[in-house]
């Protein structure tokens, strides 16, 4: 049975929400983990069903655990942060597509280069005040101008994982 999500405006619950990564290094032997401390967002759900937004992640934010490397990927050979501190995802569309799935079509943006992304969610809960989105998806950190890869260790694309929960803020 598919769920009707409400119409209107909706925040994003940042206690309630994660956004990670993960990506293998030194030569696909390590896999570093990551998580935005600090995310927010807002959407819209339309009359059709249909929804678009900004999901937006503080870059500084990012911890894996290990300061000198969280030090290094705010720097210019990765994020860039001094000069671009935030990551924004923003959605152009999200249609269902059956009874949990969501297509998520939209423009990712990290270190101020855009690029187009699309990806099914699952929607993992709707009630009137509330919804649960989850997420994974690829993607390549050189479209971002994030080439650096000393003695080749970094291959392959870094996965992004999301738990989206989303509160109604009004009709």
């Amino acid at each position: 049975m598919t769920v009707a999500v409400e119409t209107g405006t909706w925040q994003l619950d940042p206690v309630a929400s994660t956004v990670a990564l993960r990506h293998k290094t030194m030569w696909g032997l390590v896999t570093v983990t990551g998580t935005f401390t600090a995310i927010s967002g807002v959407g819209e759900v339309r009359p059709d069903g249909s929804a678009t937004g900004t999901v937006t992640l503080d870059a500084t934010s990012l911890d894996t655990r290990h300061a000198k490397r969280d030090t290094h990927l705010r720097s210019a050979d990765f994020f860039d942060t001094d000069r671009h501190p935030e990551i924004t995802f923003a959605v152009r569309g999200a249609d269902r597509l059956d009874t949990d799935g969501v297509r998520v079509t939209g423009q990712l943006t990290v270190r101020g280069i855009s690029r187009p992304q699309t990806f099914t969610a699952r929607l993992a809960s709707a009630e009137a005040d509330g919804v649960t989105l989850e997420a994974e998806f690829a993607v390549d950190r050189e479209q971002f101008g994030m080439g650096w890869n000393q003695l080749g260790m970094m291959r392959g694309l870094t996965a992004v994982t999301a738990t989206l929960r989303f509160t109604r803020t009004q009709a």
